[in-house]
């Protein structure tokens, strides 16, 4: 079975030699759909033919697949090699980019158009079936976001965040982080068995919520310190989780300048998660390769998905 090696430019120039072409970036994208050769989703047939129209025919029951089918790309009227680019800019840039700054930097003729391209991206940078976290892993909680008026109490009105930081020595190694409702043991349990392998040892202040994880086949480490209110937290009591968070609440402030809202959240923070652990990539093209990669696993997300909880957002249809 032919399988495609890992390649990806190394830099700007190299970016634009290889994707000079719509053909280019089409070849480029087949071969990472079907790494193995074009396998027809309808019969399984291995040969085809390609129409006027770019669609691949299979041989065998003449059935039509297009390349973008089942993709992000799919129902996108722009050509695949504005797609490309989109996608050198937001993985070759360390902090990522904005909206605004998609638009002036692709010429796109709308901000909706890159504010949708973005969001599409970053429902790409979750790998399908990705591993746990293991070994020794720092779970806690972080509230982001501003105060929301009328609301009352610590954290009231701002999104909770729960952080899993895999210990790597002194240094952090890969992150998990995702918003949950509360911090009820339902919430922070839930997340603890989606982000971190069972036997492993997940080290947590002494919350409640965190209580039953030894049942569920995890060593927990209780630090010895107890709940914390974490505006003013031990920097030393979980230091790669609070290292994180940092990190994130500095990046969605400098990128995003703050502008994030939380029914949006959760796709800024797999943004945050897909650079991160990504960071020690010696080419920033390895990042848009496994961004194309994902991009063919992932599933298309039409404007109606992506524009859930904003009002006044009507579909455009330059996409």
């Amino acid at each position: 079975m032919r399988v495609m090696a890992e390649t990806y430019p190394r830099s700007l120039s190299e970016f634009e030699r290889q994707f000079a072409s719509e053909h280019a970036c089409r070849d480029y994208l087949m071969q990472l759909r079907w790494p193995g050769g074009f396998c027809c989703p309808g019969c399984g047939g291995g040969e085809f033919w390609t129409s006027r129209r770019g669609l691949l025919v299979c041989r065998d029951c003449q059935r039509q697949v297009s390349v973008t089918a089942g993709t992000i790309f799919q129902g996108s009227h722009k050509p695949l090699s504005q797609w490309f680019r989109a996608m050198w800019y937001v993985t070759g840039s360390k902090s990522g980019a904005s909206a605004l700054g998609l638009q002036r930097i692709l010429g796109l003729g709308s901000y909706r158009t890159a504010w949708a391209w973005l969001h599409k991206l970053r429902r790409a940078m979750v790998r399908p079936g990705r591993d746990r976290l293991a070994g020794r892993v720092e779970v806690d909680e972080s509230y982001l976001g501003a105060r929301q008026e009328g609301s009352h109490g610590r954290g009231a009105g701002k999104a909770l965040v729960v952080i899993a930081a895999q210990e790597d020595g002194a240094k952090v190694g890969r992150v998990r982080m995702a918003r949950v409702p509360n911090a009820s043991a339902k919430s922070l349990q839930r997340f603890v068995t989606e982000a971190v392998e069972p036997g492993s040892v997940v080290h947590t202040d002494g919350w409640a919520g965190y209580a039953g994880l030894v049942g569920k086949g995890y060593r927990h480490e209780v630090s010895a310190q107890g709940r914390l209110d974490l505006v003013g937290a031990e920097e030393d009591l979980l230091p790669r989780v609070h290292h994180v968070v940092s990190l994130l609440k500095r990046w969605l402030m400098g990128t995003h300048h703050g502008a994030v809202s939380q029914e949006h959240l959760d796709y800024y923070l797999d943004e945050f998660t897909f650079r991160f652990n990504r960071r020690t990539s010696q080419y920033r093209g390895k990042l848009f390769y496994r961004l194309i990669e994902q991009a063919t696993q992932v599933a298309p997300a039409p404007w109606d998905q992506l524009a859930q909880g904003i009002r006044g957002r009507k579909p455009d249809h330059d996409q």
